[in-house]
Order: C-alpha cells, then structure tokens, then sequence
C-alpha cells in the first residue's frame, strides 16, 4: 500500500448542532458561526454544506460526512435572529444531494421545522424563554416566505426534550411540539384552478391528478392508476430502477404542469420539489416496523417520493399538502379519505400513521389554507463543532 501524505492542513472548525427533528436528522448552524463568505448564498456556502454532509458521494453513503445516505438525513440548517416583526428566528433549510454536487434550496423541510424552535433556543435566538411552560417560537422560513410557529415545551429554562410522545418513524419517545404552518400556501393553491385535472404523459399513462401548492408543491394520484394499492414500502419502489424512472418522469411533468418548470429539463435540477405522492382508500396494512394497522385506524393511505425514493414515513410538508388538500371536497385525497367535510385526516404511511389538520377557506381569489397544525417532535443529537477541510 502507498502512503501519500503530501498535502497537510488544519480543518476548519465551525460550531454546529445535530438534531432530529420529526423523522428526519439535520446540521443546524448559527450564520454568524460560519465562516464570512459562506454568510451569505453562493458556491463558497453550497460547498461548505456539501462537504459537512458528506456529498457528493458515488457509493450513496456520505460516509465521510454527517449525512446518512437518504433523503431524510441529507439535511442542513441555518438560523440567524429574525429582524422581522413578531418573528424570533430566520429559518433557511438546504436539501442536499447525495451523489451529485447540487443543494435544493427550493423548499422547506417540515420534519426539521419541529427541531427549529428548539434549535434557536439552544443557540440563544429566542428572547422570553419562559422558565416552565409552552414558547411559541415564531419563525420565518426563508426558502418559501413563511411563518410557523413551533410550540416548544420548556422545562427549568430549557428545553425538554423527552417525554412519552410516540412519533411512528421514530423508533424511542420524546417531548411533543406542536407545529403551526401559518398560511402555508404559496400563490394559489390549485395553481390549474382545478382540484383534480386529467394528467397525460407521453408512452406513460393517463392520470386523474390533483396538483397543490401547500406545504409544498405536490402532485397526488390515486395509488391503483400506477398500479400501487397505497400499502407500500420503500422495499417495493426503491429496488426498482424502472418504476423509479418512470415515478420521476411524471414528477418532471408534474412540476411543467404546476408552472414550476418551463422544461423537463429543469427537473434534474430542481429534484426536492414538486413532491409526487399516491393515495388510496383505507385498507389494513404492515408498517415497516411490521407494526399491524386496520383500516379502521385511519382515514387513507397516503405514499410520498423524496429525492428520488420513496420516503420511509411522509415529510412534514407533504403532510401539509394531505391536510390542505383533505379539506377541499373533491380532490383526491379527500375522496380517498371518503368525501366528506374534513378538518383534520390520519393517514397511513409506511411507518404508521399520522395525524394533521387544517383549516381552508374559499373566497373570490380561490381556495387558501390558514393553517395547518401537526405533531412532532425533536432532541439534540450532538453539540459541538463540525470539521470541514480548508479545501472544501
């Protein structure tokens, strides 16, 4: 073996959280502990961010890095102190790539929003901090322009974070945090004015389609169009090339037919949004934990695809996205979960199910969600500093 040693540097350190938060995990960072030229948006920040997760990676594993090798946990945050009116913390989330050099920054993530309101108040972001009680921690999420609201429960002047909250995905317990999407629409929310449109693809497929901007853009199908029941999990997707092909070229369409792309070409760049998710009527159902669910505990099944691979529970703001859309007669997912008026649905995803709410109006200017209320939670995983090679 061959020992080459020619190159010798220091690492950069730079202060760093590690947190999950629903069922993803993430790098969270205060943007004044970054180095000053990764402060602000640019190659200098994406390659940072790129080198602390682990990417790009051509064996999918981010084994040098902190990533873990999907989508859920490719993950990094930065917060700053907000200087908006009634917000505490500036909330920016970067999805990255794992085996290209590529951040999505197009998005939210909804599972690490659990883990932001904690997060600013361990890096003293958050002024008023009760000694014991509830601290709505107001944020404002950069990527999309939004607010939530985290309820973070405090203990002795900090945060408690365990408690006997079973979140299906996570395998131990731990506090619960409430999650308000405050108006999580971006523009209209049935961007085609429709709440369900005839979807054709080229050599693909016709399809009844429902399109949304809530939480973030999603198409959904009915799972028995693709030839899917709504039961399955990530063995049955991710293992297939060909279906996992097929399932991006109707995202890629997708993302034209909502206004988000002007090609298709736009898709291989832009892979954290639209999500494409199925749903179908309730039906009893194994959980990848082999956990056995009745169709009885649920209001509809619901499957969602992240970066390329079918998610392993459902991201937060998908969830969003089910809510606003069960709401409105006449979509998809509402008449999967039966047809009815609908305040709030349990679906079922692969891991178990999940309960959301939302609250819809309908005006002049078309449908709007309020709000969009979840439950979540989150713990520090690590504390201390992150090291980057100077190269990065």
């Amino acid at each position: 073996m061959t020992q080459n040693n020619k190159v010798s540097a220091p690492q950069t350190a730079i202060p760093a959280l590690y947190l999950r938060g629903g069922t993803s995990k993430g790098v969270f960072f205060k943007l004044t502990d970054l180095p000053k030229s990764c402060q602000v948006a640019g190659c200098d920040r994406d390659n940072l961010l790129l080198r602390v997760i682990g990417s790009p990676d051509p064996y999918g594993k981010q084994i040098d890095g902190l990533g873990n090798g999907s989508s859920s946990t490719s993950k990094a945050v930065i917060l700053s102190k907000s200087e908006l009116p009634d917000h505490d913390v500036n909330y920016l989330f970067a999805q990255v790539n794992i085996t290209k050099p590529m951040i999505d920054w197009s998005g939210n993530c909804g599972n690490l929003s659990a883990a932001v309101g904690a997060a600013a108040i361990h890096l003293g972001l958050v002024a008023n901090v009760p000694e014991n009680g509830i601290c709505a921690v107001r944020i404002w999420q950069e990527n999309i322009g939004k607010t939530i609201i985290a309820h973070v429960p405090i203990e002795n002047g900090g945060v408690q974070e365990m408690g006997d909250f079973y979140l299906d995905g996570v395998a131990f317990p731990a506090a619960e945090i409430k999650v308000d999407f405050i108006d999580p629409v971006d523009g209209a929310m049935f961007p085609t004015g429709n709440v369900v449109d005839d979807f054709s693809i080229p050599d693909i497929g016709q399809f009844k389609a429902t399109f949304i901007n809530a939480g973030i853009p999603t198409v959904f199908l009915n799972a028995k169009d693709l030839g899917f029941t709504g039961t399955e999990l990530q063995a049955d997707i991710n293992g297939n090339p060909d279906m996992l092909d097929k399932l991006e070229t109707i995202r890629a369409n997708a993302g034209v037919a909502m206004g988000l792309f002007s090609s298709l070409d736009d898709a291989k760049v832009r892979l954290h949004t639209p999500k494409l998710a199925w749903v179908a009527p309730p039906t009893d159902y194994t959980a990848s934990s082999g956990a056995k669910f009745l169709a009885s505990d649920i209001d509809l099944l619901v499957r969602a695809m992240s970066m390329g691979q079918l998610h392993h529970a459902m991201m937060g703001t998908a969830a969003v996205a089910i809510a606003a859309a069960a709401a409105v007669k006449g979509t998809l997912v509402n008449i999967a979960a039966g047809g009815k008026d609908l305040a709030q649905v349990r679906f079922g995803h692969p891991s178990g199910t999940l309960l959301v709410g939302a609250t819809v109006n309908n005006s002049d200017n078309g449908w709007q969600a309020d709000r969009v209320t979840m439950s979540r939670s989150a713990r520090r995983i690590m504390a201390g500093q992150v090291f980057v090679p100077q190269s990065y």
